[in-house]
């Protein structure tokens, strides 16, 4: 039986790389940050009892910003497959945060390869890694962008990812690891947190539809983004720890949109003028802006047989819908009198 582990395995892409990796059989091992509160809504519905017979999803405290503690759990999952997904990855927030955007996506990555490369020496396992990049490293950088597209970052967040995809490259060529590094653009699904643009958009059109809130306030809409589904993405990530040798990948649909034809597309599938409703604020505009980003996928297509299923509108759809559910739930307890059911956030 193959054995994965997952940093980062309560988010959108964790979820969704576990669901994949348990259908192929494997045993799942994901990492997971002490909280007061439970944050694993994302995978309840992958999750057993570890003490029951059969079950292959196992989860460990852990953090990237603790070196010990990952050294640790290498040392008792011993891994065939690590998936780097664990990040601060809110663009935004981390012109707000950057020291610790760059403790836990810059050094955190450095840490996790340390540990990697201490647990190899002393086991002589043949462990795999698979480090999580962004589109957002490319920057300024004009479109089509590919892995021979130098990176230009604007934010604290993308600096960190390409410090992450650089020492990956460094202990690839250094120590002779296995690391594939995966350059993935903006990726969504009703799992995408909702202060993301997308799931910010889907959540507040279907909230307007049914009269829970009428106003929608975003940043820039002209930023045009390549869009795809976490779903399709995550096979990729797969795909790269299957090959002979490790190598760079640039993920994406090859198409795409701006923020204002995401909004269009959104409130026109519920048969609304989003004119009517949505309002450009400054505060959600960044200090330095990607204008485009549109991802050029011809050597993931060629050399690891990829393609992306979910076009732009199934995507949008697929959103739209399961947040009008969530709308309908929500309006549902306001109508028996509950109160506070929906909570706001910074963004």
């Amino acid at each position: 039986m193959k054995r994965a582990l997952l940093t980062g395995i309560t988010g959108q892409d964790g979820s969704y790389l576990a669901e994949l990796l348990l259908g192929k059989g494997y045993e799942v091992h994901g990492i997971v940050r002490r909280a007061s509160t439970f944050n694993t809504g994302r995978i309840d519905h992958l999750y057993v009892d570890p003490h029951a017979a059969g079950a292959k999803l196992f989860l460990h405290y852990g953090d990237l910003a603790d070196g010990t503690g990952l050294r640790r759990i290498l040392e008792k999952v011993k891994p065939g497959e690590i998936y780097n997904l664990g990040a601060q990855s809110h663009v935004k927030v981390s012109f707000d945060e950057p020291e610790y955007t760059a403790d836990v996506d810059a050094t955190g990555t450095l840490r996790l390869l340390e540990a990697l490369r201490d647990w190899i020496g002393a086991s002589g396992t043949k462990a795999r890694i698979y480090q999580a990049g962004s589109s957002e490293m490319f920057g300024a950088q004009p479109p089509p962008q590919s892995e021979a597209t130098p990176f230009y970052p604007r934010s604290p967040y993308a600096v960190s990812k390409v410090a992450a995809h650089w020492y990956s490259v460094n202990y690839r060529e250094a120590y002779g690891m296995f690391i594939a590094n995966g350059i993935l653009f903006n990726h969504e699904s009703p799992r995408r947190g909702e202060t993301f643009v997308t799931r910010k958009i889907t959540r507040a059109a279907a909230r307007i539809k049914l009269g829970l809130q009428d106003k929608l306030y975003l940043g820039n809409l002209d930023a045009r983004r390549d869009w795809g589904f976490a779903g399709d993405y995550v096979e990729a990530m797969w795909r790269m720890l299957q090959q002979d040798a490790p190598g760079d990948y640039v993920v994406a649909t090859g198409e795409s949109h701006s923020v204002r034809e995401f909004v269009e597309a959104t409130f026109g599938h519920f048969g609304l003028d989003w004119k009517a409703h949505v309002e450009s604020d400054p505060r959600y505009f960044r200090p330095s802006e990607v204008d485009h980003l549109r991802g050029d996928a011809s050597r993931a297509r060629a050399a690891l047989g990829w393609v992306p299923r979910v076009g732009f509108d199934e995507l949008v759809r697929m959103m739209a819908e399961h947040d009008l559910e969530l709308a309908r739930q929500e309006k549902t307890l306001r109508d028996a009198g509950h109160k506070g059911v929906r909570q706001g956030s910074p963004e």
